[in-house]
């Protein structure tokens, strides 16, 4: 039996959500990386991330739940000018990211952090936060 790693994460908090459903459902795994990445951020791309990792008899199992935790994540969300669901998450156009690229290329190192956004692909509905999702909302 080997360790894989099957995905890895940017922040703690979307890292520690997927490891709760995977160890509910019985999957034993755990993440590598995170105390470091969540001491130092600025450390996350060095060593690549929090790691989710498994065993390599468990990558069916969880590669399926994966994708249905990412269709469930991307249909919550509605844009509320058209009503599309799957919003894209994106690096705002700007002179910020642009700099950040500029350094980034020059000196292989991030310099600025990205801003980023959501956008809907349908009518280009742009939002730094996710639309509430109305099925939550007690009016």
């Amino acid at each position: 039996m080997d360790l894989v790693t099957i995905r890895t994460f940017d922040n703690y908090f979307n890292a520690n959500i997927v490891l709760t459903r995977l160890q509910d459902a019985g999957i034993e795994c755990y993440l590598k990386d995170e105390f470091t990445v969540t001491i130092d951020p600025l450390l996350t791309n060095a060593i690549g991330g929090i790691k989710l990792v498994i065993k390599d008899t468990d990558i069916n199992d969880v590669s399926k739940m994966l994708e249905e935790m990412d269709t469930i994540y991307r249909d919550a969300a509605v844009c509320p000018d058209c009503g599309h669901k799957g919003l894209d998450q994106i690096s705002k156009p700007g002179t910020k990211n642009f700099v950040t690229a500029f350094f980034t290329w020059m000196f292989s190192s991030y310099a600025v952090a990205p801003e980023k956004i959501y956008q809907c692909p349908k009518c280009g509905w742009e939002g730094k936060q996710l639309p509430a999702i109305k099925e939550f909302i007690e009016e």
